[in-house]
């Protein structure tokens, strides 16, 4: 009988260790994660992505420089999102599938986001999104290191409103983040006594800026609110000069420009315009100035760094810490242990909410100088908690103002479809 219970013992701890060593073959074999870096390589938003991109794999390359997450090394497989919501979809779906993603790294434009997130959804894997945005979403599959309207977008209308005047002109791209991002301001505007000279949009991608040009001339606003995205801003800012709306004319604020595109459009065209973020390289911090420092070792002292740079930067350090105190990077392990970090980014300490998975961050706004970087006009000194719904509506009366306009759009998020 003894004999008997030995064995069964044996039998039994066997069936344990063999279960554990199954489980946890990644780990003893050392075999790497795999991560995905979703981003347009080509088309009109490529402008802006190929730099988060490089951001990201230094995040990756320094981690595993210090040995990687749980002894195993961080492999990144970018792919190209070709700056169409449908093909990131795609993209993201092959990368969790076939890959065997652990959590991916990607999206610019709300458009792609918004493609993607049933994806993550579906397949319970996890986005770190890096870009400002226009807010009225929370999933437990995304975290949101950019912009919520509360960082950036609100305070980006008062400011102009207390230091140029109470007219505004909205121009953007004609996809969801604009659309909502120009709601939210018309309602901000209403509170505080603005009003609306005019509101124009063009496809994303689009170079026929001359019908809104020709409007922001007859109106003469106080300001520009700008949320055109991508390689269209070079041809609204040349044809805003070339009709003689300089920056001391009529100033104007955008949303979406950053260092990287300043450096390819041409920071004299710009030169006095204003922009609001969470973060500038010109940021006088340790931190930034050695992040800034290996940035430019790596790919070139030509280069510069920005805001969904940064953002794309701490969000694989925020990661990386989950995973490691998860002792896993299975998702829902590491998700659940996401909401308890915080970094100190090159852009000051960053904290996950855990109540809606968004970033707390700290607003500042900027004017272009000739040199392609900013002077820091305001800060709001320390980190704001990020607030994913404006409260000017409830919550059914946002979420029915996107349904239709994803209805409205044929099933997509933008008007164009990309």
């Amino acid at each position: 009988m003894l004999k008997r219970i030995i064995i069964i013992s044996i039998a039994v701890v066997l069936a344990i260790t063999g279960t554990w060593l199954y489980r946890n073959r990644d780990l003893l074999l050392g075999e790497a994660i795999k991560v995905g870096i979703l981003h347009s390589l080509t088309g009109t938003m490529a402008i802006s992505e190929k730099s988060v991109v490089d951001s990201t794999l230094m995040a990756i390359e320094e981690i595993n420089q210090q040995g990687g997450v749980l002894g195993r090394k961080i492999e990144p497989v970018v792919v190209d999102g070709r700056s169409d919501e449908s093909a990131f979809a795609e993209e993201a779906e092959r990368l969790i599938v076939e890959e065997g993603v652990s959590v991916v790294f990607g999206c610019w434009t709300s458009a792609s986001r918004k493609a993607v997130k049933p994806v993550f959804e579906k397949y319970d894997n996890l986005l770190f999104y890096p870009v400002q945005y226009e807010g009225l979403e929370e999933s437990a599959n995304i975290i949101y290191t950019g912009a919520s309207p509360n960082q950036q977008i609100i305070p980006a209308v008062k400011w102009c409103f207390d230091n140029f005047g109470s007219r505004f002109f909205l121009v953007g791209s004609d996809y969801i983040f604009p659309r909502i991002a120009n709601e939210i301001i018309k309602d901000v505007l209403t509170i505080i006594g603005g009003d609306i000279a005019g509101e124009e949009y063009i496809p994303v991608g689009s170079d026929d800026v001359s019908g809104m040009i020709k409007k922001i001339i007859e109106t003469k606003p106080a300001v520009i609110l700008n949320t055109i995205n991508g390689d269209s801003n070079i041809h609204f800012f040349r044809e805003l000069r070339d009709a003689g709306i300089s920056s001391d004319k009529i100033p104007t604020m955008s949303l979406s420009i950053a260092e990287d595109e300043l450096r390819i459009i041409g920071a004299e065209q710009i030169m006095g315009d204003y922009v609001s973020w969470n973060y500038f390289q010109c940021l006088e911090t340790d931190e930034n100035k050695q992040f800034v420092k290996r940035f430019k070792e790596r790919y070139g002292s030509h280069r510069v760094v920005d805001d969904p740079m940064e953002a794309g930067y701490f969000g694989v350090y925020l990661w990386a810490q989950a995973v490691k105190e998860a002792g896993t990077d299975e998702v829902n392990k590491v998700r659940r242990l996401i909401g308890d970090q915080s970094y100190n980014a090159p852009g000051g300490m960053v904290c996950v909410n855990p109540e809606n998975n968004h970033v707390w961050k700290t607003v500042r706004i900027g004017k272009v100088r000739r040199d392609g970087q900013f002077n820091i006009v305001w800060s709001s000194e320390k980190p704001i908690r990020p607030a994913a719904y404006p409260p000017y509506r409830s919550k059914s009366q946002w979420d029915k103002l996107i349904q239709d306009l994803y209805d409205g759009w044929g099933g997509k998020w933008s008007k164009s479809g990309q």
